[in-house]
């Protein structure tokens, strides 16, 4: 079992910015990536960005250049840096944990992007 805790979202006026954080515990060492998908409302949740055990990351597109997913190991934590937000970017962002043959999630956080 893994268990995820995401903090850090909130509102934000287009332009800026907003960096999430996903805390992980429990069978920490049987995850091989971690990642963020978000869903806005009457749309299909939707893959933001992925970083596996060896440090790789993949972005939608929509994100690329605008968004940079990291993570610290000692604190079992990944993050995900928002800049240049824009009113579409407005959702509920969730942290995965991807174990073989299972996904977590964490309960989500909400982003809104409004001037």
């Amino acid at each position: 079992q893994v268990q995820l805790v995401e903090s850090g979202g909130g509102l934000v006026q287009p332009g800026g910015s907003l960096r999430l954080s996903c805390a992980a515990s429990g069978s920490i060492s049987s995850i091989h990536a971690m990642g963020w998908h978000r869903q806005a409302p009457g749309k299909q949740r939707e893959l933001v960005a992925r970083i596996n055990s060896g440090g790789s990351t993949n972005y939608a597109d929509a994100m690329k250049g605008r968004f940079t997913i990291s993570r610290d190991n000692a604190k079992n934590t990944v993050h995900l840096q928002m800049n240049s937000l824009k009113p579409e970017d407005t959702a509920v962002y969730y942290c995965n944990a991807d174990l073989t043959g299972r996904r977590f999630w964490g309960q989500g956080t909400q982003v809104t992007v409004s001037s």
